[in-house]
């Protein structure tokens, strides 16, 4: 698939790192350095504007190595970039961690994955099909 793309950073596009990769590494694109303090969040800007085909989606997810190393994520994540959005895609990062967390230019602060999505058209009715779980909520499946 074939996705337009500006590329306003001062970083190459982003790319698969191998052959089976879901999502490609985002970079902050950065005049100055940011840090981030604990429990801070902050927009870190990319640089990059895309044109997505109506039916997909760019979904701006975490890197794990961040998360389990240094406690850095993605705040709404997944973060959802709509194929009629046109402006640059930012990245929202919070530090769950209990320290300070330097983010430079380039740095590779979250990934992202195309998607494709469906849309929903509602049928209203006044009773839904019976399964064995039912209206069982958060655990109810079971703990192991």
């Amino acid at each position: 698939m074939n996705i337009k793309i500006i590329n306003k950073s001062t970083h190459s596009l982003p790319e698969y790192e191998t052959i089976a990769s879901a999502g490609m590494d985002l970079r902050a694109n950065l005049e100055t350095a940011v840090t981030l303090k604990p429990l801070e969040r902050t927009i870190i800007k990319t640089g990059l504007f895309i044109e997505l085909p109506i039916g997909m989606e760019a979904q701006v997810r975490p890197r794990s190595g961040l998360a389990a190393k240094k406690g850095i994520t993605v705040l709404n994540s997944p973060g959802t970039v709509d194929a009629d959005y046109r402006g640059e895609i930012g990245v929202i990062l919070v530090n769950l961690s209990n320290e300070d967390f330097k983010i430079e230019n380039g740095e590779r602060v979250a990934q992202l994955v195309i998607a494709k999505h469906e849309r929903a058209a509602w049928q209203q009715v006044e009773v839904l099909g019976e399964t064995e779980r039912s209206a069982g909520g958060f655990g109810s499946t079971g703990v192991k």
